[in-house]
Formats: C-alpha cells, sequence, structure tokens
C-alpha cells in the first residue's frame, strides 16, 4: 500500500520560509511542499533594500537564491498570494487565499513576518508618504532620492537606522523625527552610545529632531508639529513594525508579541508551527520568549521548524540578541543583555572625539551583553564568549580594567581545556 504523501503548506517566503522549503524537500523527498509569499515576484532578502537605493545592487541582486527556477527544480509549489483565513483541525485544515482558492496542510508553518506599523496621524496614506520595507517601497523612495531634495524620516529605530545610510549618500537634506523618547536607537542603545551616534549624524548632515509632537502630514506632503511645520518632497514612516496574524484569528493560536511557540516551534494549535520575525521564540540568554527580528534566527528558525514539522523532535535552543548597524559609516553591535542584569556589573569605555564605545555586561563570572560603536574587531570574541558561557575567572577583572583585551581573552580561554 502505497504510502500518503504530507501536505506542508508555508505562508511568507522571507529568510524561515524558504529554509524550512529547503529543509522539508530534504527531509521528505515524497511530500508535497508549498510555499506562499504574499508579496509579486521572487523571494527577496529584506535587508538588501538599502543597497538598492544606494545602487549597489539592482533588484535582481536582492534574491534569496540566485538560481532561476530554484523552487521548481526542488519541486515546491511557489505561490504569489495572500493568505486571508486559516481553518485548523486536530490533524490539519485548510488556508484561504485572495484569489478564492484553498489549499488543503497536514503542516502548516507561518513564518508571515512583520509588516511597517503606521503612527496614529492622520494623511499617512497620501501620496509622497511611504515605509521603507517592500521592493515598491524601495521604487518610491528611490525617485526622490536627488541631491537636494528634502526627506523628512518619522522614526528613529532601527528601520530608520538602516535606511539612514542610502538616504545620506543620496546627497538628500534628510531630517529625522525623534519623537518624545528623545532618543535615537533607543531600543538598542544606551543614552551615551545613543548620544554618540546622533552627533555622528548631525555631523553628516542630518538634522536629528527630538522635541515635538507630530499632529498630522498634509498633502504636499507636509509634516506638521505642535512646534513647527516641515515641507518634504518624501516622507519615510519608520515608526516600528507589528507581526502579520489576522489571518489566524479564530484558530486559537496564542499571541503576545507575536505567536506564541514552545521549543518545537509548534504554536498552541495542532500541526500550526510558526518560525521568524512572527514568532516568539527562546531567547538564549534569558529563556525567556520574545520575538528577535533577525535574518540568521530566522534562518535557523525555519529549519528548526521544518525538521519538527516531519516528525522530528529537534528543540530550539534559542538566538542570541545581536544588532549590528552601519549608520552613515559608523558601525555598531549589541549582544544578550546589553542593559545588564542586577547583581550584575557593567564597564563602559568612550572615547567621544574618536566615536569609540565599548560597554560590557557580567554576571556570575560570564559576559553576558555588550555594545560595541566604532571597533568591528572584537565582534566574534564577544558573540563567543556569550554563548559558550564560559567563565572569565581571572579575564573578568583584566576585562573590567580594560575591554580591548576582549580577543586575548576569547583566544587564551578557548585554548583551556
Amino acid at each position: 500500500m502505497k504510502a500518503v504523501s504530507m501536505k506542508y503548506v508555508l505562508i511568507g517566503a522571507g529568510p524561515a520560509g524558504v529554509r524550512a522549503a529547503e529543509t522539508l524537500r530534504q527531509q521528505d523527498p515524497s511530500g508535497e511542499v508549498t510555499l506562499i509569499s504574499g508579496e509579486p515576484g521572487e523571494p527577496y532578502a529584506r535587508m538588501a533594500i538599502p543597497y538598492i537605493l544606494t545602487g549597489r545592487i539592482d533588484e535582481a541582486g536582492a534574491a534569496q537564491r540566485k538560481t532561476v527556477g530554484h523552487f521548481e527544480s526542488l519541486g515546491v509549489r511557489y505561490l504569489n498570494r495572500k493568505a486571508l483565513k486559516v481553518h485548523a483541525g486536530p490533524t490539519g485544515g485548510t488556508v484561504d487565499l485572495d484569489d478564492g482558492s484553498s489549499i488543503a496542510y497536514d503542516r502548516l508553518l507561518v513564518a508571515t513576518g512583520s509588516s511597517p506599523a503606521l503612527p496614529p496621524v492622520a494623511g499617512t496614506d497620501l501620496p509622497g508618504v511611504v515605509t521603507c520595507w517592500t521592493l515598491e517601497d524601495a521604487r518610491a523612495i528611490a525617485e526622490k532620492l536627488k541631491p537636494g531634495n528634502r526627506v523628512v524620516m518619522l522614526g528613529a529605530g532601527f528601520v530608520a537606522g538602516v535606511c539612514m545610510k542610502s538616504l545620506v549618500q543620496s546627497g538628500v537634506q534628510l531630517s529625522v523625527i525623534a519623537g518624545r523618547a528623545g532618543q535615537i536607537l533607543r531600543s538598542m542603545m544606551t543614552p551615551v552610545g545613543s548620544s554618540m551616534l546622533q552627533r555622528w549624524l548631525e555631523n553628516k548632515g542630518v538634522e536629528i529632531i527630538t522635541k515635538g509632537k507630530v499632529e498630522r502630514i498634509e498633502a504636499g506632503p507636509r509634516l506638521v508639529m505642535d512646534t513647527r511645520t516641515i515641507d518634504a518632497d518624501l516622507i519615510i514612516l519608520a515608526t516600528g513594525v507589528r507581526p502579520n496574524i489576522s489571518f489566524l484569528e479564530g484558530t486559537g493560536a496564542e499571541i503576545d508579541q507575536g505567536i506564541v511557540i514552545n521549543e518545537f516551534m509548534e504554536t498552541t494549535v495542532p500541526c500550526i508551527y510558526s518560525a521568524g520575525d512572527v514568532a516568539q521564540g527562546r531567547d538564549f540568554s534569558t529563556g525567556e520568549w520574545v520575538v528577535h527580528a533577525l535574518q540568521p534566527t530566522a534562518t535557523e528558525h525555519g529549519r528548526v521548524a521544518a525538521l519538527n514539522m516531519i516528525g522530528k523532535r529537534v528543540p530550539y535552543r534559542g538566538s542570541l540578541s545581536m544588532n549590528v548597524l552601519d549608520t552613515v559609516g559608523l558601525v555598531s553591535h549589541t549582544f544578550g543583555l546589553w542593559q545588564g542584569r542586577e547583581g550584575g556589573e557593567i564597564v563602559e569605555k568612550v572615547d567621544e572625539g574618536k566615536y569609540l564605545y565599548t560597554r560590557l555586561c557580567f554576571h556570575d563570572d560570564c559576559l553576558i551583553g555588550a555594545i560595541t560603536i566604532g571597533r568591528t574587531q572584537h565582534v566574534g570574541a564577544i558573540r563567543g564568549l556569550i554563548q559558550t558561557r564560559r567563565k572569565l575567572g581571572k579575564w573578568k577583572q583584566r576585562l573590567m580594567d580594560n575591554p580591548q583585551l576582549l580577543m586575548e581573552a576569547f583566544v587564551e580561554m578557548g585554548r583551556a581545556p
């Protein structure tokens, strides 16, 4: 009697979905694998958008897989459709698509990532107002990147930071609205580091606006604040993101910051898994369940989820929170618990003149978090020391006295038994 092929459906063609599709095909050659993308065209890397804006690559260069017909060659069905509704049952279910069709699944992976969260002001839908999230957005922004044009960016978090370099290099007049927080990159940087990055940007000609409330956007476009009005050629909305989960309504899936999953990438609904930016996965440093919007994390999520979808019980050990940002030529990194932990110790070394900053956070004789600005040579050492949870011993005090000895500590401890 011929075995019945499993039907795997993956919603979302970002790094998690793509890696999951490839892993499923490798592990289950007879299974039916369908990968659904909510955007037109082949799967692309969202982090490539800034490079498209600067002209370093074209749109084809943003493709996640360069081989023409990659998914077809794997026997993976690839659809450019939007998922509207998931119907879940104890052994599988169906997904309604926006063309009126429905597709059945035995195992479903939700890897739909997130979408820009628009600010609660009028006028976000006006001409000349865009987000910086999709290839379509990139095309709209590129049209306005002419020397001397006035560009206003609403938001000063990670998404804004990623886009700034492209904008500055194009020669536009850039103004960044930091909002009521009054601090750029607040979610990934201490006030010391934030102030350093702000000073760097201002020296590059970027206007950072840290006071005033945005009241509305008017045709023009024009940004109206309670303190001033700014006429612009383009307004970019970079005020955060929200998970893409509306199609799961009624399934019983638990939602917190994202879709709640367990160590096997399973949601609270039978036969439904989740991975990537939309999933609330395990944090390596704390053991807590959080959303890590990182491409390496999404890729590993997809691989582990696929293994569990075929029946292999493979636990996910957790991802290390790590952000890398090139702020118009000044590179910064944040690792793990960079805020520190109660009862721990913190050391900082700051060179304002050279734009150098190192912050190390310790707890129980281990390095648990770090921030660096202007230093890239210690990245591997910092990540290695945090992830291995090595006891530092004599090296803890040495690093407290001189944080620049990170590489020496990592190398010597790597030789230790």
